[in-house]
């Protein structure tokens, strides 16, 4: 999960979390009033319990760096390319409804599964299992030159959400517009190492754990449980079923998972090394850069006091939008669908 610029700009994030964790609700609430041909009936669950979850077409695979890349594709082939990037517990089936409003809207939809998850896996055995967030970006401007695609609209929440920051932020030329969920998440390991307050300091128990060798253990033998706990924290009032999380749950028994998990929450506490060839890159990113791209950022319930953008606005330097979505959680492309696709079609009208 997000957790970086919380540090100094999204305190209450933590603390939101925290309260979820001994709390966990059941209700779920309507969505905000934002209007648009996507939004113009009330949004519901991408999935009901006991109705069969929708699928993806045949999940494709290209060589792109480092890595061969599963994704699954949407729409014609010519449409507007869009990019949408998933995060930490969840794969690509959060866009699973996304990638369907898109098409039927014109776009040419790309879903990939991230490092460590789903089917991508690594070219070579000794390559470094990396999670630090440019060698994560850089495997997005991989698969954009493997599939021949110039520039796109990059959309995302968690680790999608960033890893959309860091794409706009060092290569602009190559986004069309962004859409991340929670804003502006560029990891910046000195602000990492300031304390937050107790309450703030509890939403991060998982990253204190990870930072143990026996939360290694813990999380490789106990991955399908924990991340389904995360799930639960994270969107206390998305009430998905077990078909929803199992279809998920299937990409987290990729070879390199925890390995990649491990090492992302350990390098944003400087508990492990990036790789050296990322160095100028991360140094950059560490000086907090402006991203002049259009972009629409969206604050849900996960977001605490932050939801409504303001820590992060003045880090958007292009044409900016803000949305808010009150009553959802962190899996904000699964949980409101059609509001996610909505600020992607806008923000490519931006």
């Amino acid at each position: 999960m997000t957790d970086e610029n919380d540090t100094n700009q999204n305190p209450d994030r933590r603390r939101f979390l925290g309260a979820a964790a001994m709390t966990i609700a059941a209700s779920r609430f309507g969505l905000g009033d934002a209007s648009s041909q996507l939004m113009s009936s009330s949004s519901k669950p991408a999935i009901n319990r006991g109705e069969v979850p929708r699928a993806f077409g045949p999940v494709k695979q290209v060589n792109a760096g480092v890595l061969d890349i599963g994704y699954v594709e949407d729409g014609p082939h010519n449409g507007p390319p869009v990019i949408l990037l998933h995060g930490w517990p969840y794969d690509i089936h959060s866009y699973v409804d996304v990638a369907r409003l898109l098409a039927a809207n014109g776009y040419r939809v790309i879903v990939p599964y991230l490092r460590g998850f789903g089917t991508t896996r690594f070219l070579t055995s000794d390559t470094v299992r990396n999670g630090e967030q440019v060698a994560i970006a850089t495997d997005v401007i991989a698969l954009m030159d493997s599939l021949q695609i110039k520039q796109a609209i990059i959309g995302g929440f968690d680790w999608g959400a960033r890893t959309a920051d860091i794409v706009a932020a060092l290569w602009p030329e190559r986004c069309k517009a962004i859409v991340p969920v929670s804003g502006y998440l560029i990891v910046n390991l000195v602000a990492n190492q300031q304390p937050l307050t107790p309450k703030a300091e509890l939403g991060w128990w998982y990253q204190y754990y990870f930072a143990t060798g026996r939360g290694v253990h813990g999380y490789s033998a106990n991955r399908r449980d924990f991340n389904k706990l995360i799930w639960t924290i994270a969107s206390p009032k998305w009430s998905f079923d077990d078909a929803t999380y199992n279809r998920t749950a299937a990409s987290f028994d990729n070879a390199d998972h925890v390995a990649i998990v491990i090492h992302n929450y350990r390098w944003r506490l400087s508990l492990a090394k990036g790789e050296e060839h990322y160095a100028a890159q991360q140094e950059k990113l560490s000086q907090g850069p402006a991203i002049s791209v259009p972009t629409i950022t969206i604050g849900s319930d996960f977001d605490g006091a932050a939801a409504d953008g303001k820590p992060y606005a003045k880090k958007f330097s292009g044409k900016y939008a803000h949305r808010v979505l009150p009553g959802i959680g962190h899996n904000v492309p699964q949980e409101a669908p059609r509001e996610f696709a909505q600020a992607i079609i806008d923000a490519d009208r931006l």
